[in-house]
Order: structure tokens, then C-alpha cells, then sequence
């Protein structure tokens, strides 16, 4: 492999060659592999791919998404996950009662306009609209938190190498983070402020996804805004006591 990973690459640069695979934004002449777009380099298995820098979301099966409702129909609603299509998720797609006969009036006391939803892709192939699911375990009506949208290419660098960036921010910043594919990321906390610091957090992290040394830079701004907290907090017990 001629270039490093999370290396910036440009159409045209060398990526390998030898026993590597084209994956995705790249192309093969002849031996080598090239960057087919501006992104940063990396390998999976013996697969060349580029992850692009800026990009709009594409589903795929399986993907974990937050979506917002935009429209109640008689039998599911339609929901908005930054993608270029509207996605659906039927009623039938929910886990509600069985055997009840249920109409757009009863949908709407599940989920109304603007109500967020954590929820799963099942079917897309660009010849219908994605179709989600909230049966999964952890999925449903998103009633707390904060949520942050960053660029769908730069939700892996969120994550990390085998989960490390993720862990981190849950442990520092003590919530519970869910990514969405679709850029969007939801954090709960015990406090307002944990979640705000959290969305700070992700926030860095989509602005400076291509440096180094981007995970300790991260944790020490964790540990010094939840450092002021901390301070405001004993500053305002000491000032009642």
C-alpha cells in the first residue's frame, strides 16, 4: 500500500498495488489502484477503499438511522434521514398491539410531525424509498437527549478503531452516544451539560477527522469542560452555604 491510512488522498493519487482489491471511490489501471475522489485513504482486509470527506447519506440494509417524521399516512408515517429519498416506516413495522384495526388517527398518538425515531433500515435498491424498522431492540421514539448531525463519511472516525473513539466519549463524558450512518448521533446523559459537552466532543471530531492524535486531543477537551462544570458547581455550594 503506497499510501497511509487516514491519509488525504485526491483523484488520481496511487493508493497500492498488488494483491488489493478496488473498493469504494477508487479505481484500477492496470496494477495500481487509484483514489477515484478526495478522501482519506484506507484498507479493510486487502480491499483499497477512500472514505470521502464530505458526502450525502446513502442507505444500506442494516443501517442504524435517526430520522424525523415529516408525514402521517393511514397506515405508517414518512420520515426524513438526510438521505436524497424519503424513507417509510410502516405501522405494520412498529410494536404495537396485533389485531387492533388501526388508522391514521391512532398512528398519530405513536408518532406525530417533527418527533425523531431511532430506527433501522430493511429494504432499499433505489427503485422504491428506504423502509425502516423500529421493531429492533434499543429502537423507538427518541424522548431524551441531544442530537448532533455531522457528515455521514465522518460517523466510522466517530466510532474508531474497533469501537475506541466511541468507548472513550461514552466513558468521559458519562452518556449513552448512538450513531446513525446518517450522520445524525444521539447523546443522553444524567445532565443537560453532559450532552452538550458530548455534541462538542462530536463536533471536534468531524472538524479535525483527518489529523492525528485526534483521540487524546479529544479526551483533554472532555476532561476540561467537564472540569468546569465541576467547578461552577462547587463554586454555587459554596456560595449557599
Amino acid at each position: 500500500m503506497h499510501a497511509e491510512r487516514k491519509q488525504l488522498v485526491t483523484p488520481g493519487d496511487i493508493l497500492g498495488e498488488g494483491p488489493y482489491f478496488a473498493g469504494e471511490n477508487t479505481y484500477r489501471d492496470g496494477a495500481k489502484i487509484y483514489a477515484a475522489r478526495i478522501g482519506l485513504a484506507d484498507i479493510i482486509g486487502n480491499k483499497l477503499i477512500v472514505v470521502p470527506i464530505k458526502g450525502v447519506y446513502i442507505p444500506r440494509i442494516d443501517d442504524i438511522v435517526i430520522g424525523r417524521i415529516t408525514d402521517i399516512g393511514m397506515s405508517g408515517w414518512q420520515v426524513d434521514i438526510c438521505a436524497p429519498y424519503p424513507a417509510m416506516l410502516p405501522a405494520s413495522e412498529t410494536p404495537m398491539q396485533r389485531g387492533r384495526d388501526i388508522g391514521r388517527r391512532d398512528i398519530a398518538h405513536i408518532y406525530g410531525v417533527g418527533d425523531l425515531t431511532l430506527a433501522q433500515v430493511i429494504a432499499f435498491d433505489r427503485t422504491r424509498d428506504p423502509l425502516l424498522t423500529t421493531k429492533g431492540r434499543g429502537l423507538g421514539k427518541v424522548t431524551s437527549g441531544r442530537v448532533a448531525r455531522i457528515t455521514p463519511a465522518k460517523i466510522p472516525r466517530v466510532i474508531g478503531k474497533q469501537g475506541s473513539m466511541i468507548t472513550m466519549l461514552k466513558k468521559e463524558t458519562n452518556t449513552d452516544i448512538i450513531p446513525g450512518q446518517n450522520g445524525l448521533i444521539l447523546a443522553t446523559g444524567k445532565n443537560p451539560d453532559q450532552e452538550r459537552i458530548a455534541v462538542e466532543a462530536l463536533y471536534m471530531i468531524e472538524r479535525e477527522a483527518h489529523s492525528s492524535g485526534l483521540t487524546d486531543r479529544v479526551r483533554a477537551f472532555i476532561v476540561d469542560e467537564m472540569g468546569k462544570g465541576k467547578e461552577i458547581g462547587q463554586s454555587q455550594n459554596s456560595s449557599v452555604a
